[in-house]
């Protein structure tokens, strides 16, 4: 196991991601290579920097990750609100995880922070 593996802000992270690809099928097809494919690249980025940034010796630049993890959520939230507009696709769920996924992002730049 690795050590980004452990961080609970990963792990749901890619539990995210797993509803997030799930809900993008109920996306009009016409929209596979527009706002699906900007949406699963937003939500993996999120676990991606996380662990990335992870393998760096350097707090500054594990901080630099987590905070384009944070971003990444962002554009996931918004994608996922606009979903909701324009196709009425309920992601009400995946927004719920996306509040538990920012707690835990927050909480973790939070703590690397306070010890650098």
């Amino acid at each position: 196991m690795y050590n980004f593996e452990k961080l609970r802000a990963w792990q749901e992270a890619i539990k995210l991601a797993e509803m997030v690809y799930r809900l993008t099928k109920k996306f009009p097809k016409e929209e596979k290579f527009a706002l699906i494919d900007q949406l699963k690249r937003a939500v993996t980025s999120i676990s991606l920097n996380i662990a990335e940034g992870s393998g760096s010796r350097s707090k500054k630049v594990f901080v630099a990750h987590l905070e384009i993890a944070i971003k990444s959520l962002y554009e996931t939230i918004s994608i996922l609100k606009l979903g909701e507009k324009l196709f009425k696709v309920n992601s009400t769920k995946e927004l719920d995880q996306c509040v538990q996924v920012n707690k835990l992002l927050q909480g973790l730049l939070k703590s690397i922070k306070s010890n650098t």
